[in-house]
């Protein structure tokens, strides 16, 4: 007898190898059957039938920041519903494994754009942990949605050893006792099964709090030679070194890859970095990095690959509420200060006005935000009159430089007016090339982070939709079970993870889905109330290609509906360790 049978469906099961028609018995959390013949459904406690849809193993979500909201509300609903059973956390060196609370929503809340006021209580009231172990045992018990892994954050490092203060001071360096135990604290946490180490080296990313607010991030702060250290212990466990290069110089990306190389006889590390995608602001780089990076793999035995999304990168903004205002001088003048009234008096200011359009007519330089105001649209304000047009196309009606217009509209409304740009992916033949790309990993959804900025929680659905339009238009970018395996099998390979593969005697965490259904609208916008944070609302994905999903053989979601014990005390998920 099964607990669940699956029948009629085309199944994948995550290894690269073409769909089939099978039937799938569970049993006890594990796949107990795959079979070209029809099982007996005799005593099973509940038979799906998938004919017409695909099963595929559950996709993997590499690059989130659910750190937060999984203490509050385990179950993360936001991806189950679009078939994530495994999501990985700790990214950009902001985990909440080693630090005090105070210190974790200092790292955490500014950067991916999660209110404080949320966070911080939510940290004081739960962390109860100040190691790996402990966290590990806190994942654990804790009543898990999807399964989930961690990386250890090399911020969160840093100021568990060196305290706040010094970790983002310039002009201190880690003694060596300091090194020393940061070595032991990264080993710890590799021995507890942590994928590795996050890293941040792009400045533009700050702190929030009262204490070293502005400050970047702790790991922004490293030099190379404690990057170096950590690095030696990753390579030797065959662990994973997750970063963001310097988007100002750009250089150290050489850096990461020298490190990564496999050369004179030394292991390569696994290294994988944010983000390649077609940026609007620099159009040649995603025709450029993805094949020399393939050629540097080959000739140096690197294992370097970089974070893509296979989706348009469309983003919205209240207001200057946007970490990518934190790239120019101008803008991060007005983040550093926390009120509508300090900004608004800021805004107004000659001088200040005269520096904003400065940086914004700046037409070279590291940037990520193309500050293009024509690509500016603006979708919710207090004045109906604006709504639906663009910043530039205002500006131009009323024969002002479009950087004053912004500013005017802000003193006018603050983050209440709602606008909208696509930063980057925007030409489909490119972001074709980008997903088929072996240099790439699929992933970068930054799910949970970038609440009212950015949605792309079913960033797997769109990408198989993607590949499926692109075959029935007769110019396909990669056959459907390569898309599924590198959705899957993929991941859960190159990260050293238990996941991403159906096989008898594996976990059961899998998805049924209707082809006929990945269409337009899973990109069309929808606002949902977050759980964890009072009901706050936060852009989602919805559409509704997926039919079922299961996490550990038990149905976490069928047809619209959530099991109603996901995420109470029961967990679903576990936590999974690497190697």
């Amino acid at each position: 007898m099964f607990d669940v049978l699956i029948k009629n469906g085309l199944f994948f099961d995550g290894t690269g190898a073409p769909g089939a028609l099978r039937h799938v018995g569970i049993r006890d959390g594990k796949v107990a059957a795959i079979s070209a013949e029809p099982l007996d459904e005799a005593g099973c406690g509940r038979v799906l039938d998938a004919r017409e849809r695909w099963v595929t193993p559950g996709f993997i979500d590499m690059h989130t920041h659910y750190d937060a909201e999984l203490v509050a509300a385990p179950a993360l609903k936001e991806s189950v519903r679009h078939g994530v059973t495994t999501v990985m956390i700790g990214s950009c060196s902001i985990s909440m494994v080693l630090s005090a609370a105070e210190d974790c929503a200092d790292l955490f809340t500014r950067v991916e754009s999660v209110p404080r006021e949320h966070v911080l209580p939510l940290l004081e009231a739960h962390k109860h942990w100040s190691s790996a172990r402990e966290y590990a045992a806190f994942l654990d018990r804790h009543p898990l949605g999807p399964n989930i892994c961690s990386f250890l954050g090399h911020s969160d490092l840093r100021v568990a050893v060196m305290g706040l203060e010094r970790a983002v001071d310039p002009r201190y360096k880690p003694s060596e006792g300091e090194l020393q135990r940061m070595e032991s604290l990264l080993e710890e946490a590799l021995d507890e099964g942590l994928l590795g180490l996050s890293s941040m080296t792009n400045p533009w990313d700050k702190l929030d709090g009262e204490r070293e607010r502005s400050k970047s991030l702790p790991s922004v702060y490293a030099p190379w030679r404690e990057y170096a250290r950590l690095n030696r212990i990753l390579r030797r466990r065959q662990r994973i070194h997750q970063g963001a290069p310097n988007l100002v110089t750009k250089l150290n990306v050489l850096a990461f890859l020298w490190d990564s190389m496999g050369l004179w006889l030394r292991k390569p590390l696994k290294t994988t970095l944010i983000t390649l995608m077609d940026a609007k602001a620099d159009p040649w780089l995603a025709k450029v990095l993805g094949p020399l990076t393939r050629l540097v793999n080959r000739l140096t035995q690197a294992d370097f690959r970089w974070q893509t999304l296979p989706v348009p990168f469309e983003t919205y903004a209240d207001g200057m509420e946007f970490v990518v205002f934190e790239e120019f001088p101008a803008g991060q003048a007005a983040l550093h200060l926390a009120s509508h009234d300090l900004r608004s008096e800021l805004f107004r200011d000659p001088d200040y006005r005269r520096r904003f359009r400065q940086d914004v007519d700046k037409r070279f330089g590291p940037r990520v935000w193309h500050r293009d105001f024509d690509d500016a649209w603006i979708v919710a304000c207090p004045d109906a009159s604006v709504v639906g047009k663009s910043v530039g196309e205002l500006a131009r009606q009323r024969a002002m430089h479009p950087g004053d217009l912004f500013l005017d509209l802000l003193v006018a409304h603050g983050p209440h007016l709602r606008w909208r740009t696509v930063l980057a992916n925007h030409r489909p033949e490119v972001v074709a090339r980008l997903v088929a790309e072996p240099s790439t990993l699929i992933g970068f959804a930054d799910s949970g982070a970038h609440i009212r900025n950015m949605a792309f929680y079913n960033f797997a659905l769109r990408f198989l939709k993607l590949v499926r339009d692109a075959e029935l238009q007769g110019r396909p970018v990669m056959p459907v079970e390569k898309a599924v395996w590198r959705l899957t099998g993929e991941l859960g390979g190159w990260f050293g993870v238990d996941a991403g593969v159906l096989a008898v005697g594996k976990r059961a965490d899998l998805v049924i889905l209707d082809p006929q259904r990945l269409d337009a609208s899973l990109s069309q916008y929808q606002e949902a109330p977050m759980e964890a944070f009072g009901g706050l609302q936060r852009m989602v994905n919805r559409g509704s290609a997926v039919d079922a999903v299961l996490i550990n053989g038990r149905l976490a979601f069928d047809h619209g509906r959530f099991a109603e014990e996901l995420g109470q005390s029961r967990g679903f998920g576990q936590f999974l360790r690497a190697g």
